[in-house]
C-alpha cells in the first residue's frame, strides 16, 4: 500500500534538507574541493544514487532552494496587484533582504564559501542567468511585450544584480531603495506598466 502523498512529500523534503545540510557543514569545515559527493551521501546517511535524485550536481547542494528563489521572483511580478513590476520587485527582494536566517554566521560562511570557491562563483553566474531568463519572461508576460524585449531583459537583470549589489552593505535592503527608485524611474518613462 501506497504512503499518503503529505508523508511521502515531508520524507523527501526531510532527506533533501539532510542533504544539503551536510553538505553545507562539509564544505565549510573542509573546502568545497576537499569534500565528494560520496562524502556528504555518508554524512546525511543515503546512497550517492539518492543524493543525485534530489540534487543534478555537486554544485546544486550549496544552493538547495534555487527553484523556491526563482518561483518567488516569477510570483512577485504576477502578483503584484495594482503595484508597478518594479515597485513588487523591490517589495520582495527587499522582504527576502530583511529575513535573518536563523544562523547569521552560518550565512557569513555559506557567502564566503561562495566567493572563495570558482566552481561556486560560476555555477552562481548561471544560476543568476536561468532566474534572469524566467524573470524576464515573467516581465514579458505581464506586459504583453514580445518574450525577447530587451527592456524586460533589462528590468530582471539590473534588479537581480541589485542584489548582488546590495550583498557589498550592512543593510542590504537599505541599499536596495536607491537602486529600484532608479529602476522605477526608467520603467515609468519607457513602459505603459
Amino acid at each position: 500500500m501506497d504512503e499518503p502523498v503529505g508523508r511521502r512529500e515531508r520524507k523527501k523534503a526531510q532527506t533533501r534538507k539532510a542533504l544539503a545540510d551536510a553538505a553545507l557543514a562539509l564544505f565549510v569545515a573542509h573546502g568545497y574541493d576537499n569534500v565528494g559527493v560520496k562524502h556528504v551521501a555518508d554524512a546525511a546517511d543515503v546512497s550517492v544514487t539518492t543524493l543525485f535524485k534530489y540534487f543534478p550536481s555537486k554544485e546544486a547542494l550549496v544552493f538547495d532552494q534555487d527553484e523556491d528563489i526563482e518561483a518567488a521572483l516569477v510570483a512577485a511580478v504576477g502578483d503584484r496587484g495594482g503595484r508597478s513590476i518594479p515597485q513588487a520587485l523591490r517589495e520582495h527582494l527587499t522582504e527576502r533582504a530583511a529575513e535573518k536566517p536563523e544562523h547569521v554566521q552560518g550565512m557569513a560562511d555559506f557567502r564566503r564559501l561562495v566567493e572563495q570557491t570558482p566552481a561556486l562563483r560560476e555555477y552562481v553566474s548561471r544560476m543568476w542567468l536561468r532566474h534572469e531568463t524566467a524573470l524576464a519572461q515573467a516581465i514579458a508576460a505581464e506586459t504583453g511585450a514580445p518574450d525577447d524585449d530587451i527592456r524586460c531583459a533589462a528590468l530582471a537583470r539590473f534588479a537581480l544584480e541589485a542584489v548582488q549589489l546590495a550583498h557589498r552593505y550592512p543593510d542590504e535592503g537599505q541599499a536596495l531603495e536607491p537602486v529600484f527608485d532608479l529602476l522605477e524611474r526608467g520603467w515609468t518613462a519607457t513602459s505603459a506598466d
